[in-house]
């Protein structure tokens, strides 16, 4: 799918395929009726990595890339990933906020020419609920099944939201109520929320 037909797109899914050395994403059109549609992204992500890099494909047969994103530094807890379109030419970028997602998970995604939008769990329950599922011994170790949400708004209005489904296998609803965002930013960011959340 080319970049203009992504772009009229508003609401995308997100699956993680289960594989045992490496963090596989499936990004989809969401179909009028919900269900999953044409697929329109595909990452692969090491999951021990000193620099954090994953590139999205247009397809699983990974010939043809979408966009990217790179970590600026080694394992840094509040790091900042730039992303980048399939010639490299820099999209935007987003970063944790370390202090604040001590309690609950906030991200900043920045666009040039758009602003930043700053998200963060939309339920402070479900976010210290999960804080301490991964402190439990054996079930730390078990993925956090229970739903949780990302609102990331620019200047005080709704930009995107993320939304995990209920599931053992980790699903995600992507809504984008901000014309201009890039969706590869959006879609790099929506990946990253699974692949960095617990760095």
């Amino acid at each position: 799918m080319d970049v203009d037909r992504l772009q009229a797109h508003n609401r995308f899914l997100v699956r993680q395929r289960v594989r045992p050395v490496v963090n596989q994403y499936e990004v989809r059109l969401a179909a009028p009726d919900g269900s999953e549609g044409e697929l329109v992204a595909f990452a692969q992500q090491k999951r021990v990595a000193f620099k954090e890099q994953v590139t999205l494909y247009t397809d699983d047969t990974k010939t043809r890339p979408l966009a990217s994103f790179k970590a600026r530094t080694v394992i840094d807890l509040a790091g900042v990933y730039d992303v980048a379109d399939e010639h490299g030419a820099p999209l935007g970028a987003f970063r944790k906020d370390f202090r604040r997602s001590l309690l609950s998970s906030t991200w900043h995604l920045e666009q040039p020419g758009v602003g930043t939008a700053a998200g963060s769990e939309r339920d402070q329950v479900v976010a210290v609920l999960r804080r301490v599922w991964d402190f439990i011994p054996i079930v730390g170790d078990l993925p956090f099944a229970w739903p949780y949400h990302f609102d990331f708004t620019i200047d005080g209005r709704p930009a995107f939201s993320v939304e995990k489904k209920f599931a053992l296998r980790d699903r995600y609803v992507v809504d984008i109520a901000e014309p201009a965002l890039d969706r590869r930013l959006v879609i790099a960011q929506a990946v990253a929320l699974d692949a960095l959340q617990g760095r």
